[in-house]
């Protein structure tokens, strides 16, 4: 079987991922990795973290027209032209970042691959004010207007509604069509890539799904949407408190919980599994999958990161 390459951009560089990559592929897969990065960053790193001598990197110049060796790191370089290494983060990065993922999204237009991974990226110093994060971003450059964002384990994974929202704006987010759309993608991805008819819990916004407010989010917005995606034959059920969803006895139950904001689903489920996760893009024509974790930049260079959520993204492209 030929398998089809893993295009790897590495992202932020004054970040862990270079040392979790390490890490993470010292392993039998069949996938092989096409790494989009600086070679200067990664020779430098690899030295200081002590790699050097057990990876071996082939520079690919015209990659169309290169044979890709499984047992060696596939790079595109990426020219970064940074003075100190391991600096702070900072917006002197995101030419760097931007050029390297026009390289990776090109090679997917043009059917290269359809797996694709990106290193942590820091929201806050590269998307600009109206993108929300790297989803968005990278939906925008297929013009893809509807997404999801996955946080995947194979025993429970979890969806919130809104993204990055500020916790003020969460509510006047929440529409029926909204919660209908994310529960298609979800659905659609668990019947087509991991062949299982999916059991998915929704919960409301509100503690206990009440609320003394005027408008209750859980009866007239909620509520309804469920019971249209029941008359549809999704297998969907709620909406349910978050307080008690994630108790053993009620989290067995169901395959995906989607949750109305980010940290009410994505806090419980790190604490479940803290790095056995990662993180999926909905709607794409192709897989995207990132690390379930930041930069991290305080923890550059010191060799005691945890690769596992790296390790499960390039295990899970490599098996579907």
């Amino acid at each position: 079987m030929n398998y089809k390459p893993i295009l790897i951009v590495a992202g932020e560089p004054n970040s862990i991922f270079f040392e979790i990559f390490f890490k993470a592929i010292n392993r039998k897969i069949k996938s092989p990795l096409v790494l989009i990065a600086s070679q200067k960053l990664l020779l430098l790193q690899m030295q200081k973290l002590k790699f050097s001598k057990k990876i071996k990197i082939l520079d690919v110049k015209k990659i169309k027209n290169y044979s890709l060796n499984n047992k060696a790191i596939n790079l595109i370089d990426v020219k970064y032209d940074q003075k100190k290494p391991f600096e702070k983060i900072s917006k002197k990065s995101n030419v760097y970042l931007n050029k390297s993922f026009l390289i990776a999204l090109e090679l997917i237009k043009k059917g290269f691959t359809n797996k694709f991974i990106n290193g942590p990226i820091s929201k806050k110093t590269f998307l600009k004010k109206k993108k929300l994060g790297i989803t968005e971003y990278i939906s925008d450059k297929f013009t893809v207007k509807k997404n999801a964002m996955l946080i995947y384990n194979r025993k429970l994974s979890v969806c919130p509604l809104t993204t990055h929202v500020p916790i003020k704006s969460v509510a006047r987010k929440i529409t029926q069509k909204l919660i209908v759309d994310k529960i298609k993608l979800i659905n659609n991805f668990y019947k087509q890539k991991l062949r299982l008819n999916p059991k998915i819990a929704v919960l409301g916004l509100n503690p206990h799904c009440e609320t003394v407010s005027y408008f209750d989010e859980d009866k007239k917005i909620i509520t309804p949407a469920i019971n249209y995606l029941k008359r549809k034959n999704f297998r969907v059920f709620g909406p349910f408190s978050s307080d008690t969803i994630f108790l053993k006895q009620n989290r067995s139950k169901y395959n995906v919980i989607l949750g109305m904001y980010h940290d009410q689903v994505l806090t419980p489920l790190k604490t479940l599994y803290e790095y056995d996760a990662i993180n999926i893009t909905l709607g794409l024509p192709f897989i995207r999958i990132s690390p379930d974790h930041g930069p991290n930049e305080y923890m550059l260079g010191k060799n005691k990161s945890n690769p596992l959520s790296l390790i499960r993204a390039i295990s899970f492209l490599d098996k579907y």
